[in-house]
């Protein structure tokens, strides 16, 4: 046990190693864009100021508006962001597996709205925006979901062969009464031990770990042979305190954009980082000119005045008769416009770093319909790579691990048994990705629109399936699968409508059969007499 806390111990000094140069950038980051979380390589007091190096507050304001963009837009409390979906569409129209989806999503959607989710993911919106990567821990507690956002300094990462995060290292503080409380007096070993007698609020350093387990008999469903180690060792002692493991990856981590051959992710932030150091240093100076023009130093002759200069309203100061000298202000020479000017471009081109044009200019009562649909396409073409990149690395895992986490914990309805074996897709119904489908459907409004005119002299009607048409509309509108007949209902609607118009062409037909027969049968009569 010691050698393999030693080897884990020494993996971690490894990513540590290898990871200063980004902790350096970070604590710049931080230190510019979002003060409380700068204790990344400078670890600072609780409560001790940190807004020191920032005049202007263009960038805070940018990463607090996108960061409520993307939780808005991606997953917004107030409406369903995702549902479950299976690609089979034969099993699509069996109402047991298109009841059993919707109460799936509808339960799996309480659980989110019950729990934290909404702060802790905002939160890793924030770390996103500003850092490039998020961590964010999902775990079950007690019957209810609870995650929780890990700083930037305590975790570190590794990849796996195909570019997902598969490890996560995290160094984290620990009160010696709190991991007394979590893994027991017996477990945590003699210094955690002896610290909880002695000074029970001293606060000790844990290291957890998370990696594949690639030693494992699936035979045996135990803690020890799960697909994910988990480890938690003692840093001081180099003692594993506790040891387990895991279905799923229980970290999320992901990243806003990623260069080739890097594990941590890239961030607007990053990009706006000189343009901030510029902006900042512009508005110290541009405030000390301002200061000297409304308050200006003064030129005093240096003969026989000895009195103090008194620059208050009504301040009176004293000159030796027959001298012409005066007291005079000091012309500084300083153009506030052009820095003023100057200062506008910086802010321009930081709220351009954080998509702030994208994601204010979505439309306005002046804009017609077809330029509010251009706005919208040509937002979607800016952010949609990152979006894309966000769906693969937050949502999918995340939406996974809880559905996991609520089937064991006998939180769903058991699914039905035409479902084994069929793996279940999620389809995201967010702001964000009916915008992004809306796009599609404008293409098909617009085609309605030039086709049917001509749809009196051309067989148009022969190329359209109203049902795909219908389909299509409302998932791009984000219908609720639930407010729609299943096909099966609709085609049972077909029938009776086809039975019904039979049975009057039916009923018809006879009316006018007697009516001839009667029609021939008077004929007759009249011929007879």
């Amino acid at each position: 046990m010691a050698k393999e806390a030693a080897e884990i111990i020494k993996r971690y000094d490894h990513l540590k190693y290898k990871r200063d140069n980004w902790d350096t950038h970070y604590q710049e980051l931080a230190d510019y864009m979002l003060p409380r979380k700068s204790d990344v390589v400078k670890k600072r007091s609780r409560g001790e100021k940190r807004m020191e190096l920032i005049y202007d507050g263009t960038a805070l304001q940018s990463i607090d508006l996108m960061a409520a963009f993307l939780h808005g837009m991606l997953t917004s409390g107030a409406s369903p962001w995702f549902h479950l979906d299976i690609k089979n569409e034969a099993l699509n129209r069996d109402d047991e597996v298109r009841g059993w989806l919707q109460d799936t999503s509808m339960r799996m959607m309480q659980a989110f709205q019950r729990s934290n989710f909404e702060t802790e993911v905002h939160e890793a919106y924030v770390d996103l925006v500003v850092f490039g990567t998020a961590c964010m821990f999902c775990e079950m507690d007690r019957d209810k979901l609870r995650f929780s956002t890990r700083h930037i300094s305590e975790f570190y990462v590794s990849e796996d062969q195909y570019g997902m995060v598969d490890t996560v290292y995290r160094l984290y503080e620990s009160t010696a009464e709190q991991a007394v409380e979590r893994f027991g007096l017996e477990s945590v070993g003699d210094f955690i031990r002896k610290t909880f007698e002695k000074k029970p609020d001293e606060e000790v350093e844990i290291l957890h770990v998370v990696s594949p387990r690639t030693d494992r008999d699936v035979t045996k469903p135990n803690n020890l042979n799960m697909p994910f180690m988990s480890v938690y060792i003692c840093k001081k002692s180099e003692m594993i305190i506790s040891e387990g493991g895991f279905e799923e990856l229980p970290y999320v981590v992901p990243r806003f954009l990623k260069a080739t051959g890097e594990v941590m992710g890239r961030s607007p932030a990053m990009t706006a980082l000189p343009d901030v150091k510029m902006i900042n240093l512009m508005s110290k100076t541009i405030i000390q000119a301002a200061q000297k023009q409304i308050d200006p130093p003064l030129l005093v002759p240096d003969d026989g005045f000895m009195l103090p200069i008194r620059t208050q309203p009504g301040g009176l100061n004293f000159f030796r008769s027959g001298t012409r000298e005066t007291i005079t202000p000091l012309n500084t020479g300083a153009n506030i416009p052009i820095g003023l000017s100057m200062e506008e471009q910086r802010r321009a081109a930081i709220r351009q770093a954080f998509y702030i044009d994208q994601i204010l200019t979505a439309g306005s009562a002046q804009m017609t319909a077809t330029e509010v649909i251009q706005r919208q396409e040509e937002r979607m073409r800016v952010i949609g790579p990152v979006l894309g990149r966000l769906m693969n690395e937050l949502l999918r895992p995340l939406i996974d691990r809880v559905f996991a986490l609520m089937l064991r914990a006998d939180m769903l309805a058991v699914p039905p048994t035409s479902l084994q074996g069929i793996d279940i897709d999620v389809e995201y119904v967010s702001p964000l990705a009916r915008a992004q489908k809306s796009s599609g459907l404008n293409n098909t409004m617009r085609a309605l629109e030039i086709l049917l005119p001509l749809a009196e002299g051309l067989p148009v009607a022969d190329h359209i399936d109203p049902d795909g048409l219908v389909r299509h509309i409302t998932d791009s509108l984000g219908v609720p699968k639930v407010t729609l007949k299943t096909q099966r209902e609709v085609d049972q609607i077909r029938q009776q409508r086809q039975q019904a118009q039979q049975e009057a062409l039916q009923r018809q037909q006879e009316q006018e059969d007697v009516a001839s027969t009667a029609q021939a049968a008077q004929a007759v009569r009249m011929v007879s007499k």
